[in-house]
């Protein structure tokens, strides 16, 4: 499978999974003809970049769509559980994750890799912090309570 490196923080976590930050509608067809059968969306539909109404666009594509809004100022367990669920539905399916700039999705496939052992737990930080090093809340929420007091960090802007 193809990389689309002109979608935001596009990364490939193996044959199966990748992830990113919004894609546009002409990049969701994109996804689509990479054979992705199933899309997880972790960014609210009321983020400034959002697509209007995803799911209904998705759908259109023939792609399977799984909406689980996470406030960024406040991931809770029950998102991290709900993203879980929807994850493990996909099973040796392709499937695309995505949020708003793939902070979100990247702290989450980190926390999944360290809760279940799947997966490499370094090559998910690897991705992660290609990306941002989570301070406060996404900090306690991946359990790297050394940096709860840290802001968060943005690769090519903090470090």
């Amino acid at each position: 499978m193809k990389d689309l490196d002109e979608i935001l923080n596009w990364r490939r976590l193996d044959e199966n999974v990748t992830t990113s930050g919004q894609p546009t509608l002409a990049q969701l067809s994109k996804i689509r003809d990479l054979g992705i059968s199933h899309i997880i969306n972790l960014g609210p539909h009321s983020s400034k970049d959002a697509l209007d109404d995803e799911a209904a666009s998705v759908a259109a594509l023939g792609i399977n769509y799984a909406y689980i809004p996470v406030d960024f100022e406040n991931p809770t367990e029950e998102d991290f559980s709900n993203f879980c669920k929807a994850f493990d539905q996909t099973k040796d399916c392709k499937v695309h994750v995505h949020c708003i700039f793939n902070a979100r999705v990247t702290a989450f496939f980190f926390r999944y890799a360290k809760a279940f052992s799947v997966g490499s737990e370094h090559d998910a930080f690897a991705i992660m912090d290609s990306i941002w090093r989570p301070g406060g809340v996404w900090a306690k929420f991946i359990g790297n309570l050394e940096n709860v007091e840290q802001k968060n960090q943005y690769s090519n802007l903090d470090y």
